[in-house]
């Protein structure tokens, strides 16, 4: 069964917490700074909420598990009610990137604390294991959330950054964007494309908060 997966089958239930929690706040985290904003949509659709329910898309995540690539229930943004909408509309899609960098951070402090505290043999490991998964998966979709392809959360951000003449352009040639960023994605192409943006990115800021951890904390 292992061959149909993409995780080791032993680690499919630190994935599964994993993920939960990655997708559950990356999705509350654009609801919230929206609402500040001034956009109350996702609230009143009951996406104000820290439910994984009201987030996780049930395909999405088991695709994630078997394929190795996945998302959650998007949050919806209504432009309309935001005061300065290129503004409010980075902040908002960078909130989710955002939030995925800061769970992975908390991990890791947690790991270094465990460290420290010479708590290596709890559970034979077990809090090793799950929070190694946890700070992996969370940088994993820091990363690939700002991918500047569409449907994700960096090409959002080049989209508000972008002239309205270059915005109405990327509007007209969206569905293309998004045909080739699958094309990427499932197809071999990742090996030499988002697998090398993922073996470089992951170290580096892991080694990053490393840095930031071993000042804090060793």
């Amino acid at each position: 069964m292992e061959n149909f997966l993409a995780f080791p089958i032993e680690q499919i239930p630190f994935v599964v917490i994993s993920l939960v929690i990655a997708f559950t706040i990356h999705e509350f985290a654009h609801a919230y700074v929206a609402y500040k904003f001034g956009d109350p949509t996702a609230k009143n659709q009951g996406r104000l909420t820290l439910s994984p329910l009201a987030h996780l898309d049930p395909f999405g995540t088991l695709l994630l598990i078997i394929a190795g690539f996945g998302w959650a229930r998007p949050v919806p943004v209504n432009r309309y009610f935001f005061k300065n909408p290129r503004l409010a509309g980075i902040l908002v899609s960078v909130a989710g990137p955002l939030s995925n960098f800061a769970l992975s951070f908390i991990g890791a402090v947690i790991w270094y604390l465990l460290m420290r505290f010479n708590m290596q043999g709890i559970g034979g490991g077990f809090l090793f294991e799950f929070f190694n998964m946890f700070i992996t998966l969370n940088l994993l979709l820091f990363l690939f959330n700002l991918l500047p392809f569409p449907p994700l959360d960096g090409y959002r951000i080049i989209e508000d950054l972008a002239p309205p003449n270059i915005r109405a352009k990327m509007t007209e040639y969206e569905s293309w964007g998004i045909f080739i960023f699958l094309v990427m994605v499932i197809t071999p192409l990742d090996r030499y494309i988002i697998h090398p943006i993922f073996n470089t990115g992951i170290p580096f800021f892991m080694g990053i908060i490393d840095a930031v951890l071993s000042v804090l904390i060793l």
